[in-house]
């Protein structure tokens, strides 16, 4: 069974007066030639103690990348093989058994770990993809508001996590970082059940992401932000040259302080202004150490995001307000009928059942809960998140 509280992490004995930020290491990685991302990798993960400070000889440990969808490595959906050929070497070196393993949104994780390049690093490396699908209810008595979560019985045979996010926008989060990727680990088909579970309010969602991550706590979070996406993100956008490899044992301190890398405040983030609410110290910049390249030195400037998904906000708005008003003032997902191909996966992933399939896609905005499951895994890039007519005319609102 896996082991929590962060065992093999560091430790420094507390005091009354001891307060321990954490910390985030930012190396550059030009490209991903195999040895120059092993170097970039092994430079991060040693400024926070090496390889051997987050795993045991013997251990188990899974590898989770961002598997997003059947993507080639090129289109920056899924993490790179070249970053977890590197992560599978260090974990080798320090004399633990790597595994690596996802649940993908559509498909098996061997079908897109071989379309991403993947499943060849893990031939390679004599290492075993898992597929993380079978249900495990577990108690989590310690949670923020999710007290009984439902996750995959695979992730939890491990000794421990490394948790490998891909940098990316995505509509309803804003930004795809270390936090979300852990819902990788809930098995493929209760996802879009979690997301009408959380309901509108992207910051109940947030609140299940917080709950599931501080109850799985991955050993060591590496993210690839060597090519990025920008834009219409998680799955459609397009790829942006960062050069930049994030490494922490704490993925709200990774995620915020790769937030302001691109020029995005914590508050934009669900997932940070969820942490903030909560009391977490990491989801503030100004509380984390950042070891390495500086955040100045390696900022972002013209980074793309998605629109800015309020989606809660009509759910505010008093009862009485009229329909129109509130179409108007609401973020909702579109459809461009000249890119879609009408393969219904949309229809078939839609949560609370509101997509349908004639001679086009249509949506029932009124009982759309906006989770942008139809854009995350829409094939072609034909779904994209837009603002209401009047919420677009008054900035800010």
């Amino acid at each position: 069974m896996m082991r929590r509280a962060g065992h093999g992490q560091p430790r420094i004995p507390a005091t009354a007066t001891t307060v321990m930020k954490a910390k985030v290491a930012i190396a550059r990685c030009a490209d991903y030639t195999d040895e120059t991302v092993y170097k970039a990798v092994a430079s991060a993960i040693g400024r926070l103690g090496g390889m051997r400070a987050y795993v045991a000889p013997g251990e188990r440990i899974l590898i989770k990348p961002n598997l997003l969808a059947s993507r080639t490595a090129d289109k920056a959906v899924t993490t790179h093989p070249a970053v977890i050929s590197a992560v599978i070497r260090l974990v080798k070196e320090a004399g633990a058994i790597p595994f690596a393993g996802d649940s993908p949104a559509i498909g098996s994780a061997r079908k897109v770990a071989e379309k991403s390049g993947i499943l060849e690093v893990c031939r390679t490396h004599n290492v075993e993809v898992v597929e993380l699908k079978t249900l495990a209810i577990v108690e989590n008595p310690s949670g923020h508001r999710f007290k009984r979560l439902e996750v995959s019985k695979e992730a939890l045979d491990f000794d421990g996590i490394i948790n490998c996010p891909k940098f990316k926008t995505h509509a309803q989060v804003y930004l795809t970082l270390g936090v979300k990727n852990l819902f990788g680990c809930v098995p493929g088909k209760l996802k879009p059940q979690w997301h009408l579970s959380a309901g509108v309010d992207s910051i109940d969602f947030a609140d299940m992401l917080l709950d599931l991550y501080f109850f799985l706590k991955p050993r060591l979070n590496i993210m690839d932000a060597i090519t990025a996406m920008e834009g219409n993100g998680p799955s459609s956008g397009t790829p942006v040259q960062m050069g930049l490899v994030f490494a922490s044992n704490d993925a709200i301190a990774m995620d915020a302080i790769a937030a302001q890398v691109v020029g995005a405040k914590a508050h934009d983030l669900p997932i940070l202004k969820a942490a903030e609410k909560r009391g977490v110290s990491a989801a503030d910049p100004d509380e984390v150490d950042v070891l390495g390249e500086p955040v100045e030195a390696v900022r972002i400037h013209g980074f793309k995001f998605p629109p800015f998904m309020s989606v809660n906000f009509a759910a505010g708005l008093p009862y009485f307000i009229d329909k129109r008003l509130r179409k108007a003032l609401t973020s909702r997902p579109s459809v461009d009928a000249r890119a879609c191909s009408l393969c219904s996966v949309c229809v078939d992933i839609c949560p609370p059942g509101v997509m349908s399939k004639t001679d086009r896609i249509g949506i029932d905005y009124e009982r759309c809960i906006r989770c942008y499951c139809c854009q995350e895994v829409c094939p072609e890039g034909a779904i994209t998140p837009v603002e209401g007519w009047l919420k677009r005319l008054i900035p800010g609102l």
